[in-house]
C-alpha cells in the first residue's frame, strides 16, 4: 500500500513538472514571438513612414519643378513685353512670338494701365491662346464686362509688386476660354517706376491635373518605391490643397474634405504630418507637406490597409509559427511524460 502510494505521489509529480516545462516552453515562445513583432513593428513603422513621406516629398518636388518650368517660359514671355512697350501692335506682335514655345500654357496676356496707350482707350488686353492644337488666337479681352483693373490679380499685382500665382478661379466669357484657371502673374515697369501693365500666363486645371497624374504614375513605377513591397499595392493618389484646405487638384470622384483644425492649421503654414480620415467611405491614411514656391500642400492618400498589410501579414506568420511552436512543446512533453 505504502509503495502504491509512493508511485502515485511520484506520478503526480512528474506530471506536474511536464506542465510546468511546457507552461515555461510557452511562454518563452511567446516572449519571443511577442519581442520579434515589437522589433519588426517598431522598423517597419519607420520604414512605412519613410516610404510614405518620401514619395509625398517627391511628388510635391516634380509638381514644383513643373511649375517652376511654367513660370521660367512665362517669364521670357513677360520680358519680351517689357522690351516692346513703344505700341499696342509692338505688344501684341511680343506675345504672338513667345507663345507658342511652351503649348502648355493656354494663353499669354498683357493687361495696361488704362489710357497707357491712349489710342486703345481704357481696356487694353491683349490675349493669345490656344485651345489644343489648334493654331494661336490673339483676342482683345478687356472690357466693360471684364474689367481686369478690378480683378483680385491685377489689384494684387499692385500692391505687392511681385510675380505670385493667383488663388484658382473660374473665366467666363461664353467663348472656348472660359474654364477653370491659376494665372502666373507680373507686373512690369516703365523706367520711371511706374506701373505699365500686368502681364500672366493661364494654365488650365485639366492640364495641371493631367500632370499630378503622370506625376503620380512616374513615381508609382520607381524601382526605388517598388523595392519590399510586403504585399502593398502602392495603391495611391494625391491631391493639392490651398492654404485654406480646399481640394485644387485631385482625381476625378476622389475630392478630400479637410475639416481637422490641427491639420488646417498646418496647411497654412506649410508645415508637414500624418493623418488619417475616410474617403468616400473608406478608411485611408493621408502624408502631407508643403510645395515651397506656392501656398499649396501636397496630399498622399492611401488606403489604410494597404498600409497595414505588412504588420498583418507578419504578425499572422508570427501567430501562426507560435502555434506550431507550441503545439511541439506539447507534443514533446507529452512523450517525456508517457516514456517516464
Amino acid at each position: 500500500v505504502v509503495l502504491s502510494i509512493f508511485e502515485n505521489l511520484s506520478l503526480i509529480s512528474m506530471k506536474r513538472q511536464n506542465w510546468q516545462l511546457f507552461l515555461t516552453i510557452t511562454l518563452a515562445i511567446l516572449l519571443v514571438i511577442s519581442l520579434s513583432y515589437w522589433a519588426f513593428w517598431t522598423a517597419m513603422r519607420a520604414e512605412t513612414n519613410l516610404r510614405y513621406t518620401g514619395l509625398q516629398t517627391a511628388i510635391a518636388t516634380h509638381l514644383e519643378n513643373t511649375i517652376k518650368g511654367m513660370e521660367m517660359s512665362a517669364v521670357n514671355v513677360f520680358n519680351a513685353v517689357e522690351n516692346n512697350l513703344d505700341s499696342p501692335d509692338a505688344v501684341i506682335a511680343a506675345l504672338q512670338s513667345e507663345a507658342p514655345l511652351n503649348p502648355n500654357v493656354l494663353g499669354y496676356f498683357a493687361a495696361f494701365e488704362p489710357y497707357y496707350f491712349k489710342s486703345e482707350g481704357h481696356w487694353f488686353e491683349p490675349y493669345v491662346h490656344h485651345i489644343g492644337n489648334d493654331p494661336y488666337q490673339t483676342s482683345l479681352v478687356g472690357s466693360d464686362t471684364h474689367d481686369y483693373i478690378n480683378s483680385p490679380w491685377y489689384v494684387s499685382a499692385k500692391k505687392t509688386k511681385k510675380t505670385f500665382w493667383s488663388d484658382p478661379y473660374y473665366y467666363y466669357d461664353g467663348t472656348d476660354i472660359s474654364g477653370h484657371y491659376i494665372t502666373f502673374v507680373k507686373p512690369i515697369y516703365d523706367k520711371k517706376g511706374q506701373l505699365v501693365c500686368v502681364c500672366g500666363a493661364d494654365v488650365t486645371f485639366d492640364w495641371l491635373d493631367k500632370e499630378l497624374e503622370r506625376i503620380n504614375e512616374s513615381c508609382r513605377q520607381a524601382p526605388q518605391v517598388n523595392k519590399y513591397m510586403m504585399g502593398r499595392n502602392l495603391d495611391f493618389y494625391s491631391v493639392v490643397m490651398n492654404k485654406e484646405g480646399v481640394c485644387i487638384l485631385h482625381p476625378s470622384e476622389k475630392y478630400v474634405p479637410l475639416d481637422d483644425v490641427h491639420v488646417l492649421d498646418d496647411v497654412k503654414n506649410g508645415q508637414t504630418g500624418m493623418t488619417q480620415m475616410k474617403i468616400e467611405g473608406e478608411p485611408c491614411t493621408l502624408y502631407y507637406g508643403p510645395i515651397e514656391s506656392l501656398e499649396w500642400s501636397v496630399f498622399l492618400a492611401i488606403p489604410t490597409f494597404d498600409v497595414q498589410k505588412p504588420f498583418l501579414y507578419v504578425g499572422a506568420a508570427l501567430a501562426l509559427l507560435a502555434a506550431i511552436a507550441i503545439l511541439m512543446a506539447y507534443v514533446i512533453c507529452r512523450r517525456l511524460r508517457l516514456q517516464a
